[in-house]
């Protein structure tokens, strides 16, 4: 597959100008050309760039990172997405649904994750277990350890394992109140978004999950058919700052009587201005106790 320099800015959140700089100082990119001299780039090159931007946000300057080896950068990424609340026992089950993953053995999969959602509980598993699994396929699909194929795989199994449990909570009137469960149009990476409706559920608030690649415009037709309290939504690719601001300021104006609660990308988030009205939860403690509280029971926030 070819990208061009318009689709790397919006994939990596890095303008279009400023990796022309980076490739005709650094190196940084060695694209290819079109027959009418257009820049072009493969995946090898887009998983490059994306390696150069989680190493630059994380301190290194782009001339140390564009000078070293492919091989000194994945040791620099390992060490950047390291997850050292994973002790032995739970790293050596990560690695294990890695290996089953890899070799698309589904029996093998299920069982295992099955195994240990028995032992912990699906809240713990997902925190000890499928939430470093999730950070570490994201760093081998950087690395090109793994092809889309393996993690459409490992995603589609685990996301299954979240709907069972969502499927077996008994059916009770709803104290609660409702919440509206969303991704934007341009995200597709939902199983945080799942989890969060199963603990909402648990808590026994009522939840209108709409799952990813939601318009606005279907935002706005859930607002005029029902009362809901609170908007929780992820975003969670890079993109450009304005782009992030451009869409939370149409949001809060379609739900400007509503609670909004926003969670992702800490280096999109971070960027975005007037949001004092927005809930931005860091962790998932940040949220449990958000939903468990007895004010929120009560009352709007």
């Amino acid at each position: 597959m070819t990208y061009s320099i318009a689709d790397l800015e919006q994939l990596s959140g890095i303008h279009s100008h400023t990796i022309r700089i980076w490739e005709q100082r650094y190196n940084a990119l060695s694209p290819l050309r079109s027959q009418g001299n257009t820049r072009l780039y493969d995946d090898q090159q887009l998983r490059k760039l994306l390696n150069i931007v989680s190493l630059n946000k994380s301190g290194l300057k782009i001339s140390k990172i564009c000078s070293l080896s492919d091989g000194e950068i994945d040791k620099l990424l390992d060490q950047q997405f390291s997850h050292p609340a994973v002790d032995k026992q739970d790293d050596y089950y990560v690695s294990q649904l890695i290996k089953y993953g890899l070799a698309f053995d589904e029996f093998s999969f299920n069982h295992l994750i099955d195994q240990v959602i028995g032992q912990l509980g699906l809240s713990d598993c997902y925190r000890k277990i499928i939430y470093p699994l999730l950070l570490r396929l994201g760093l081998m699909w950087q690395k090109d350890d793994i092809c889309p194929a393996h993690e459409h795989f490992l995603s589609n199994i685990i996301r299954q394992k979240i709907f069972t449990h969502i499927d077996n909570l008994p059916l009770t009137k709803h104290s609660g109140q409702s919440w509206l469960l969303f991704l934007p149009e341009d995200e597709d990476h939902d199983i945080g978004l799942l989890f969060a409706s199963y603990m909402l559920r648990m808590q026994q608030h009522h939840v209108i999950f709409l799952g990813s690649k939601v318009p606005l415009d279907s935002i706005s037709r859930v607002f005029s058919t029902l009362n809901v309290s609170h908007v929780l939504l992820f975003m969670v690719k890079s993109r450009l700052a304005s782009a992030a601001q451009q869409y939370i300021e149409q949001l809060s104006d379609l739900c400007s009587t509503t609670k909004i609660h926003l969670a992702g990308n800490s280096q999109v988030i971070s960027k975005l201005n007037h949001i004092d009205h927005i809930n931005w939860i860091k962790t998932l403690d940040e949220f449990e106790k958000i939903i468990e509280s007895p004010v929120l029971h009560e009352r709007n926030f």
